[in-house]
């Protein structure tokens, strides 16, 4: 009977391991996520052409991590059999790290901008719009994150109704800077870029909120 017991409190100790290690895994990517978006608003308005090559060059690497990440969730689930609330850890941790990837993209994106702007020359328009805006989404990300590592499903519902302002700061930033290029023909393709880089930020609120929505089903278990 000792010997059982000893087992079964071995194989907890094991799974409450491997849960920690997944969620401090995810959580690695998600700073390294949010170190991209950074960097790629910084490379795009300081014309930094090495450091958009940076953010780029990163984006391999969190592919790897999601890849990585999204195995060892498959792996829990098949050995594991987790109870309810272990469940939706896994479950939220396999959905998230989709949208965490997703922002990497995004920021490589914003990134290869940066460079096409720096050859092309400096937009006429646009550079505090993105500054503004980035800022917004990148607070949404690191809230969206911070929620997620103290289970507070509050912080997270601030994030999803933040991202209604980013959607119409969004929208009336597109509506001035389509303007000015009808006024301005000879400024359509640089301005373009910087209406591809907000696209991708707006994009990257998103896919905040929806990490945030993650962290309320988790904590509260509200249906997705």
């Amino acid at each position: 009977m000792m010997q059982k017991e000893t087992l079964g409190q071995h194989i907890s100790q094991q799974f409450t391991a491997e849960m920690d290690e997944l969620r401090s895994r995810f959580l690695g990517m998600g700073g390294l996520v949010e170190k991209q978006v950074n960097e790629a608003v910084t490379a795009l308005i300081e014309a930094d052409t090495a450091l958009a090559q940076l953010v780029r060059e990163a984006d391999k690497h969190t592919n790897r991590m999601e890849t990585t990440i999204d195995e060892e969730c498959v792996r829990i689930l098949a050995r594991r059999q987790p109870a309810a609330s272990d469940l939706r850890l896994i479950i939220s941790i396999s959905k998230a790290v989709i949208d965490l990837e997703r922002i990497g993209d995004e920021a490589s994106k914003i990134a290869k901008r940066a460079i096409q702007l720096t050859e092309e020359g400096e937009s006429p328009k646009g550079y505090v719009e993105v500054r503004h805006i980035g800022d917004q989404v990148r607070k949404m990300v690191q809230e969206a994150l911070d929620a997620f590592a103290r289970f507070d499903s509050a912080q997270a519902r601030e994030v999803v109704a933040y991202d209604k302002t980013v959607d119409r700061e969004y929208k009336t930033a597109l509506r001035e800077l389509i303007t000015y290029m009808m006024e301005d023909p000879r400024s359509i393709s640089r301005v373009l870029n910087v209406i591809w880089a907000l696209r991708s930020l707006e994009r990257i609120g998103d896919h905040a909120r929806n990490i945030a929505r993650l962290v309320i089903y988790l904590v509260e278990g509200d249906k997705l």
